[in-house]
């Protein structure tokens, strides 16, 4: 194996963005080894990857991987693989708190990591950021519109006066009040632009996502909030664009694809020709719009942009209080529009700690489920 092959592991390898990075491995076989892989219950599909890629490594959330192709075959923890000397980089590709310790374990280890989860900043994005920083390690982002600024910094010596993070506002962005109380999950799964989990999905539809992105921004590129916005651009186009100190401004465009950020956080500082990856037929774009979000129709941006400026343990709660609140609503415990009315609950009892510890943000997290669980029993949600 040249020393041009990368060794990737890859947690959360039968999610949506794990089965768009092998696919990209697949595209550029010379270029990457995958040496690890883990996966949450999808068992059936995590066999089938052992199979294909024959890992040293792999983690399955129920219980043993269900194949084993080589002797040297090893049953691993996410964090230990994700600290292994022998893989090159990490790709967080899972959703939820599920990645915060193998993040934190990979900078640790001084790993790049090619990150998709927004959770793991938003939970503890000082803490990630300082060990990365105190262990030489890249976090090199995946998410479409953190890979936009990224590219659209590179090259510069100032700084970003303005980073615009663009939304596509999702299926409900026209949806009346009334209309959003009567939302079901087949409606909130069904995205316009992207092939994405549920969770994210479903997120996305409420535009908590968004809110997510914009803490994550916040630490990915050392920005102040107020110089962080949103802007709804239902084509999905324009990625995310930067405003410079003399006005300019840089836009990253591209096909809404994730395999087009994917592929360059693997292959960074490089540019690769792959030809599965789509190009835009530009006499096919008929327009780019942009629009301000709408606040009372999407409370979660505006909730999530305020919990990350009051900072501590509150990012922690918002986050598992979110996913509590989307795992009740697509099991039919609550309403689309609960979401956003749980989740402020949660928030609005918490006793924030200022400076958190690791282990302080994992209580909070603890908390914020359980106490969302509770709330939801009692259908005190209005």
């Amino acid at each position: 194996m040249g020393s041009s092959v990368k060794r990737l592991a890859i947690l959360g390898s039968t999610g949506s963005i794990g089965r768009q990075t092998l696919q990209v491995v697949r595209s550029l076989p010379s270029r990457f080894r995958v040496v690890a892989l883990a996966a949450g219950q999808n068992t059936d599909l995590l066999a089938q990857q052992i199979d294909e890629f024959r890992p040293d490594f792999a983690h399955c959330q129920t219980g043993p991987p269900p194949a084993r192709p080589t002797a040297a075959f090893q049953c691993l923890s996410p964090e230990e693989i994700a600290r292994r000397s022998d893989v090159d980089m990490v790709v967080i590709a899972t959703s939820g708190k599920a990645g915060l310790l193998p993040t934190l374990s990979a900078v640790t280890a001084g790993k790049d990591v090619a990150l998709a989860n927004k959770e793991s900043l938003v939970m503890a994005g000082e803490i990630i950021i300082r060990a990365a920083k105190a262990n030489g390690a890249r976090i090199l982002p995946v998410d479409s519109e953190h890979s936009a600024v990224w590219q659209c910094l590179r090259g510069e010596e100032q700084p970003a006066a303005r980073v615009i993070l663009t939304a596509s506002g999702g299926p409900f962005r026209s949806f009346t009040p009334d209309e959003l109380e009567r939302v079901t999950t087949d409606q909130a799964l069904n995205h316009p632009s992207w092939r994405m989990g549920r969770k994210v999905t479903i997120d996305s539809a409420t535009l908590m996502n968004k809110g997510l992105e914009v803490i994550e921004a916040h630490w990915l590129f050392d920005l102040p909030y107020d110089r962080i916005e949103v802007v709804v651009h239902p084509q999905s186009i324009i990625h995310s664009m930067v405003e410079f100190a003399d006005g300019s401004l840089k836009a990253q465009m591209g096909y809404p694809d994730m395999r087009l950020p994917i592929q360059y956080a693997l292959t960074y500082p490089e540019r690769l020709t792959n030809e599965e990856l789509p190009r835009i037929e530009w006499s096919s774009v008929k327009e780019l719009t942009f629009e301000q979000p709408d606040p009372e129709r999407f409370p979660c941006l505006v909730m999530a942009i305020e919990a990350g400026k009051v900072g501590g343990t509150q990012p922690a709660v918002l986050c598992a209080a979110d996913e509590a609140a989307v795992d009740l609503f697509l099991s039919g415990g609550i309403r689309f529009t609960d979401i956003a009315r749980l989740v402020a609950k949660v928030l609005a009892e918490h006793r924030t700690v200022a400076d958190p510890t690791l282990e302080d943000i994992i209580a909070a997290d603890g908390w914020a489920r359980q106490r969302a669980h509770a709330l939801a029993g009692g259908k005190d949600l209005c």
